[in-house]
């Protein structure tokens, strides 16, 4: 989305090179791309909560994707080659519009759909697999990316209202605090079940139980707010730029953040670029996936 109206203050556009969007893109594109391509690949990955990644990963490479083209649309146009402000390109700007809204309202699905998943590993262990069945983490995500879809449309349409954009804010906020509550709910109610299971025995024997339920458990939970944390700090600045256009649109002071715009996409962009790297580095079955994706001699991998 672009910016809605220009800097009236003293503060400068920052202006970003295009080729920078589109590195971000088609790199990010690329290793979601890889993300997806895994979790089928491997059917060790074939879980809900491989699954729910294997979506946040789909809707970031929608974002790569879209940005990608954006920024191929923004080449042509410079050279002469597309209108700026052309009836066919004016559709085509909706469409991409509507895909970004479609990422971020899934990438908020998917991460409670997660943290869900999460609470039920850990809290109803022995009933995980009747509670959480791929029948019902299909239905989920079907339910997920139908939602996703038919939202990013109405929120495009009618963006240019008032109402729209608080809505649009307002959910990145409740969203952000559900999640929040859930994770912190989790971390305290984890705290005190490990409480109870070193109090059970004081053995080696029960010691090394407790630390292995506490390590495998929390593991999985702290992945998941590391993820949901570096979502926040890449999409916020954008939502308090939606926020500055709501309140005070002619406002200097709030012009000069505004002059921000172009960073502020490069972070959101930046997300899609994060992700794959957090999964390598905490998830040690898509490590061993992506080695051995990559690797050409897999016998040495």
């Amino acid at each position: 989305m672009n910016a809605t109206t220009a800097n009236q203050s003293d503060c400068p556009e920052v202006e970003v090179p295009v080729p920078v969007f589109f590195i971000i893109g088609a790199v990010s594109l690329a290793e979601n791309l890889l993300v997806v391509v895994a979790v089928i690949w491997n059917r060790n990955l074939h879980s809900p909560m491989h699954c729910f990644i294997c979506s946040l990963a789909a809707f970031n490479t929608i974002a790569s994707l879209t940005k990608s083209c954006e920024t191929l649309m923004i080449l042509f146009a410079d050279v002469g080659q597309l209108e700026k402000k052309g009836s066919s390109e004016k559709k085509l700007d909706d469409v991409m519009d509507s895909m970004l809204c479609m990422s971020f309202v899934g990438s908020i699905f998917s991460f409670l759909a997660i943290a869900v998943d999460r609470y039920i590993t850990i809290f109803h262990a022995l009933r995980y697999h009747n509670i959480m069945t791929m029948q019902r983490t299909g239905a989920i995500l079907g339910v997920i990316w139908t939602t996703c879809g038919v939202s990013a449309v109405l929120m495009v349409q009618f963006f240019e209202s008032t109402f729209i954009i608080i809505c649009f804010v307002v959910f990145f906020i409740l969203s952000f605090a559900l999640i929040c509550f859930l994770y912190v709910y989790m971390f305290m109610l984890a705290r005190i079940h490990a409480r109870k299971i070193a109090s059970l025995s004081n053995s080696g024997w029960g010691r090394g139980r407790h630390q292995w339920w506490r390590g495998n458990s929390m593991r999985g939970v702290l992945t998941l707010t590391i993820l949901f944390g570096a979502f926040v700090v890449c999409w916020a600045p954008f939502f308090v730029h939606l926020i500055i256009i709501t309140v005070c649109p002619l406002n200097p002071y709030c012009e000069c953040y505004r002059s921000l715009f172009q960073l502020h996409v490069v972070l959101l962009m930046s997300h899609a670029l994060i992700d794959p790297a957090i999964y390598a580095f905490r998830m040690a079955e898509l490590r061993h996936t992506f080695r051995k994706m990559l690797c050409l001699d897999w016998r040495h991998c």
